[in-house]
């Protein structure tokens, strides 16, 4: 990518660091989406070996590029997203990745609509690990930061995205123990 351009693109991008989550860390403050993105592209990178027959450098890509069109809409929370925000969403996301030069533009339209569609190995894991992370930073965050509907949420979220794979319904499993034992525990 010329040097310019890629300045350009990383100054959208750099948006998400700014962009915060409803989670909150372990810490206390709200996530960002970017610290969202990082950690599943790391969850990634771990699982690549239980997943022999899948293009894992694919998935990776995947879960850097996901919330990239939150650099437009700022992050709203699956629960409260509508389908007029997934449209604007997607729009304003869209006229960007068409912005961008060859051959990334095409690329990263692919990916999405390859993620949108679900169908492959790596598009059910990348949105299978995006729904866990959340649940994940659920577990870490103080349980005074959750609000009402994320107790039931936390116990389930994502496990419709496990079901394709063993390994992946057995972390759902555990993610849920840990829920569970955060919320007998307060």
């Amino acid at each position: 990518m010329e040097p310019r351009a890629l300045l350009d693109a990383l100054h959208v991008a750099e948006r998400l660091k700014d962009a915060t989550r409803h989670c909150y860390t372990s810490g206390g403050r709200h996530e960002s989406v970017a610290e969202h993105s990082w950690r599943i592209t790391l969850m990634a990178y771990f699982i690549r070996d239980e997943f022999p027959e899948a293009d894992m450098d694919k998935v990776v890509r995947m879960c850097l590029i996901h919330d990239l069109g939150e650099c437009f809409t700022g992050d709203i929370p699956s629960f409260d997203k509508t389908a007029a925000d997934e449209e604007k969403e997607e729009n304003l996301l869209f006229s960007w990745v068409a912005s961008l030069p060859e051959p990334y533009s095409t690329e990263m339209r692919a990916l999405y609509e390859e993620m949108a569609a679900r169908e492959t190995t790596e598009a059910k894991i990348y949105k299978a690990l995006d729904n866990f992370e959340a649940v994940i930073q659920h577990n870490e965050s103080d349980l005074a930061t959750w609000t009402e509907n994320e107790y039931t949420l936390n116990l389930t979220y994502g496990e419709d995205k496990a079901a394709f794979s063993p390994y992946l319904t057995e972390l759902r499993r555990l993610m849920r123990e840990d829920t569970e034992k955060k919320i007998a525990e307060a």
